[in-house]
């Protein structure tokens, strides 16, 4: 393009107020958007931002229960705290620098902290009401996107004191979303677990905790998986709660000021540090680092004066200091755990040597497979990975643009296939930059029950893991969302469990962290001359028949290769339906693996033949509603 073709000009500057510039550049408030299938996506964050003024009101002493409602996308909170300010309600909750978190005396070591997240709330949604009550008197306001469309005048109300938000997030910003329970549980139970006494009621369902992280863990684990009793640690503005499983990696809880920093930060890494330097005095013994936090859970709370966060979703702490004056995150965590939890080693003789017994364990197995993973790794080199296996994008989830490019790094995607046909079809269709695509050959073994010296044995299942970069550690993995994409057929079920079994056995913090999904794509093709439908089950097939009202031809996909690249790129768009893989808090993984994967058992005998009499009963319901279509059609 020549230079004469491009113009700059007072014209191509544009003032944009904080509404348009929310709404334009939503991603800079709130993170990714998302339909509400990860933990992370927008709709959750927006819930987040107006409960953390109502825990920041408890935290400072006032109200001491939150009600909270999501029926049909629209969300409500109520708190009990002092409510805002009634003359400063509309400016609260719509201009951008106005709120009490600017004023240290009226909140400290708070969760918000610069005013922004209820205007983003507000901004992002196409209905947002706020009531604040004071002493008798209440003002109301109502908005849609951000702009004010009713301004009620203050009225006398017999209510408790407090701020009452009603929102829906905007269709139009984030599609075809919806609330997932599940998520939506965590959420609150890590309010409870951080905020001691605290009640929520969600939906009919109460929330409260009285041990603080110590339920936290208690509840995530199951006691009989842990090598020792919880190690629970309370100080001024710390609280830690750890102990050691059977697992493999590490899995961390972390949190500032109340907040769930997924993303760890300057307290956990201080965490992590702390723990090595300890057990190596207490022991007297050179232990390696990672044998020493080996199979660790562990949850991480510190409240901090005005935290300096890496981005508006506040998932990973980056200050460095507590306070202008005060010592920096990093020694606060070292003192506090170098005197507590070598106090607590030398009043606790049985968990000390537990803890030791654990961590020689881990030393052994590292040793063993030693020469065996650099023998694999040799082989890997040799197979040319990214030439045959794998069919890689341009972007990666830990490229080090990441920090200024978050929306393609959270977009980054891999397509785990099976057959040529398959993986074929998806790297015709796919996007270059930002998804890849590595195919299996044949069914994977099922290592259920096995070591993790299988995996670098098994030449599969090494380059599978090579391929996502975490044979060292999860937090080099190169994308961010890796989905399994197998046939809708015996074998290719067969093979997506085996992957799970994969996963669940050897890279469950993979799962917990909200990277694995299975890839939903239509079982049919529904259209006539005029119009295709795409339909992913049998009522949508029958919807569709409905709809055509006329002769309709029709085409089940028996297996991904029957599908078109030109038609599988509507599938992985972003229309792409991904069901995420969610590992329930309190999961017994062993009892779940060995039920679905372990040797043959009258239980698992007795469960298919159920579920097939429902099966059967089911598919005579559908061949019935299928003929009175049919009667329609034909009408």
């Amino acid at each position: 393009m020549s230079n004469q073709a491009i113009s700059y000009t007072e014209d191509n500057i544009r003032h944009l107020d904080w509404r348009e510039h929310i709404r334009m550049r939503p991603g800079m408030y709130i993170g990714k958007l998302g339909d509400g299938s990860s933990a992370d996506d927008g709709i959750y964050v927006l819930l987040k931002e107006v409960i953390d003024n109502c825990i920041d009101e408890y935290v400072m002493g006032h109200g001491k229960q939150i009600d909270i409602s999501v029926k049909d996308g629209v969300v409500e909170v109520r708190d009990y705290g002092r409510g805002i300010p009634l003359g400063k309600v509309v400016e609260c909750v719509s201009q951008i620098n106005t709120g009490g978190k600017y004023d240290s005396k009226a909140f400290k070591k708070s969760v918000g902290l610069n005013g922004v997240g209820t205007k983003a709330v507000n901004a992002l949604s196409d209905y947002f009401k706020v009531q604040s009550v004071r002493e008798g008197k209440a003002k109301i306001a109502e908005f849609h996107q951000g702009e004010i469309t009713k301004d009620h005048k203050l009225q006398n109300i017999s209510e408790d004191n407090g701020t009452l938000v009603t929102f829906r997030p905007d269709g139009t910003i984030f599609k075809k979303y919806s609330f997932r329970t599940e998520y939506l549980e965590t959420q609150l139970w890590n309010y409870a677990y951080l905020n001691a006494g605290l009640k929520i009621n969600f939906n009919g369902k109460t929330y409260q905790s009285k041990r603080g992280l110590l339920d936290m863990l208690t509840n995530k684990t199951q006691a009989e998986t842990l090598r020792y009793p919880i190690i629970h640690l309370m100080g001024e503005d710390i609280e830690i709660a750890m102990s050691h499983g059977n697992h493999y990696g590490e899995q961390y809880y972390s949190f500032v000021n109340g907040q769930n920093t997924t993303q760890g930060g300057t307290h956990l890494n201080a965490f992590k540090e702390s723990i090595v330097n300890v057990v190596r005095k207490f022991y007297n013994k050179n232990y390696d680092a990672k044998d020493i936090r080996s199979s660790i859970v562990a949850a991480v709370s510190v409240r901090v004066e005005e935290p300096v966060f890496e981005s508006q979703t506040k998932t990973k702490l980056g200050s460095l200091d507590i306070g202008p004056d005060g010592p920096s995150v990093r020694k606060f965590v070292n003192d506090f755990l170098e005197k507590e939890l070598d106090n607590f080693l030398h009043k606790n003789e049985e968990v000390a040597k537990e803890l030791q017994r654990r961590i020689q364990q881990s030393e052994r197995e590292r040793k063993e497979i030693a020469g065996i993973k650099k023998l694999a790794n040799e082989r890997a080199k040799k197979a040319n990975l990214h030439n045959k296996k794998l069919r890689d994008c341009r972007v990666h989830y830990n490229d080090p643009v990441r920090k200024t490019d978050e929306d393609k790094r959270n977009a980054t995607t891999i397509f785990i296939t099976e057959g040529d046909s398959a993986s074929g079809s998806i790297t015709k269709s796919r996007d270059v930059e930002l998804q890849a695509v590595f195919s299996l050959r044949g069914k994977p073994l099922n290592c259920f029950g096995m070591t993790k010296k299988i995996v670098y044995q098994n030449e599969e299942l090494n380059l599978l893991q090579h391929a996502l970069n975490i044979e060292n550690d999860l937090e080099d993995l190169r994308y961010n969302r890796v989905v399994i994409a197998t046939d809708a057929d015996v074998d290719g079920m067969h093979i997506r469990l085996l992957l799970l079994t994969f996963f669940l056995q050897f890279f469950p913090d993979l799962v917990r962290n909200g990277h694995l999904y299975i890839l939903q794509t239509p079982l049919f093709r529904v259209r006539d001359k005029k119009v295709t439908h795409y339909c992913y089950n049998e009522t949508e097939k029958q919807e569709a028949v409905r709809k055509l009202r006329g002769k309709a031809e029709i085409t089940r996909f028996k297996g991904l290769g029957e599908i078109s690249p030109g038609e599988f790129k509507d599938f992985i768009n972003e229309n792409i339906r991904l069901e995420p893989v969610v590992l329930q808090d309190n999961t017994d993984l062993e009892q779940v693996l060995s039920y679905y994967m372990g040797k043959n058992t009258p239980d698992r005998q007795e469960f298919i033949i159920e579920n097939l009499r429902v099966e059967l009963d089911q598919a005579k319901e559908e061949e019935k509603v299928e003929e009175e279509v049919e009667d329609l059609v034909e009408a």
